[in-house]
């Protein structure tokens, strides 16, 4: 397993830790605007694939669960490389952690997907939504992390 790193600009931050609050006061616009500027497009790109790829309340949302399971292998990919940068770009995790792959990435579809199929009647499809899209989506950001990790600790011997 990678080693845990602490990344330069943690747009994460808890205002109860006096680091975190002089990070965030000293540079809130730039990191705001990474992330803004992410976010714009991941969202257009989620909403492209799930307007290419509709489907009815009934059936297995199959747009949102790729979008959400390959956006984790993507995060943990994202993750593996950062941590073998130590930390990367300053803006990198912001910018395409929280901004592209956050924006990518939905929950909230998901637990509209879910809250649908059992309103009009297909728990059985909910239930197998959501439980594919957990374990998919765990799945796909500890594989991501650790092929990842592997290959490049290969690369660099």
């Amino acid at each position: 397993m990678p080693e845990p790193f602490e990344p330069r600009t943690d747009p994460d931050v808890d205002l109860r830790v006096p680091a975190d609050r002089r990070e965030l006061t000293a540079r809130p616009a730039t990191i705001l605007a990474a992330i803004a500027a992410g976010g714009v497009l991941g969202a257009l790109a989620r909403a492209g694939l799930q307007h290419a790829v509709p489907h009815p309340p009934t059936g297995f949302a199959w747009a949102t669960f790729t979008i959400n399971t390959f956006g984790c292998l993507l995060i943990g990919v994202l993750m593996a490389v950062l941590g073998h940068l130590d930390g990367g770009p300053p803006l990198a995790r912001p910018f395409l952690g929280v901004g592209v792959l956050g924006g990518f990435t939905t929950f909230s579809t998901y637990a509209v997907d879910i809250q649908q199929a059992i309103v009009v009647g297909a728990p059985g499809t909910a239930l197998a939504y959501l439980a594919a899209t957990l374990l998919g989506a765990l799945a796909a950001v500890a594989l991501g992390d650790a092929v990842t990790a592997g290959l490049l600790r290969r690369a660099t011997r």
